[in-house]
């Protein structure tokens, strides 16, 4: 996971435990602070979660996730991918990027010929998939092979023409350059160059 890492939590919460045990499993060193959410809400849960008021929050590097099982799952699948795709060499991929494509093509199949995957309307899936397309050039230049998805393709540039999603995303040459340096900082692929 890396980075800056707090936890915002109640020592006698089960939601809070949750949060603490997956971090634990993981070996993620993290920040812990005990929030005392019935009298005096602090400012900074009120500031990383200022809907519902409640912990737990996971904040990683000044973000923050809330609802004990989605953290869960952040936690898990945000440690996988770092642990296998951007730590790993280059061609120790082959099962993860045989997993990768059958996914896109089950993405592919999913959204067939409709502009988005909720019909007309740009909506929820489109939402929670659209950062990940802007992820694809670098899946391509470590994983040396192109993602053949036409649809997904031509989904991620029409989702891009929405001043709501080009306004808030990386570019992905940055993301490229992001990734490639922090692979050069843990000594992975020195000398990697964009195809």
């Amino acid at each position: 996971m890396g980075d800056e890492v707090v936890s915002l939590g109640f020592s006698l919460s089960m939601f809070g435990g949750r949060v603490r045990i997956a971090l634990a499993e993981k070996g993620i060193k993290y920040e812990y602070m005990d929030v005392d959410f019935v009298n005096t809400k602090s400012a900074l849960l009120l500031q990383m979660n200022p809907v519902h008021k409640k912990i737990p929050v996971l904040i990683h590097n000044g973000k923050p996730i809330c609802e004990s099982l989605i953290i869960v799952e952040y936690i898990d699948e945000v440690h996988e991918v770092a642990k296998k795709i951007w730590t790993g060499k280059v061609d120790e991929h082959e099962k993860e990027k045989k997993e990768l494509i059958e996914n896109l093509k089950q993405l592919e199949e999913f959204l067939g010929d409709k502009p988005y995957f909720g019909d007309n309307t740009f909506g929820f899936l489109d939402v929670a998939f659209i950062p990940f397309y802007k992820c694809f050039y670098a899946y391509e230049a470590f994983g040396k092979s192109k993602l053949d998805c036409p649809k997904l393709t031509a989904w991620g540039k029409r989702c891009l023409q929405r001043e709501s999603v080009s306004k808030f995303l990386s570019d992905e040459k940055e993301i490229y350059e992001f990734v490639l340096s922090y692979r050069k900082k843990i000594g992975v692929d020195k000398d990697t160059k964009a195809n």
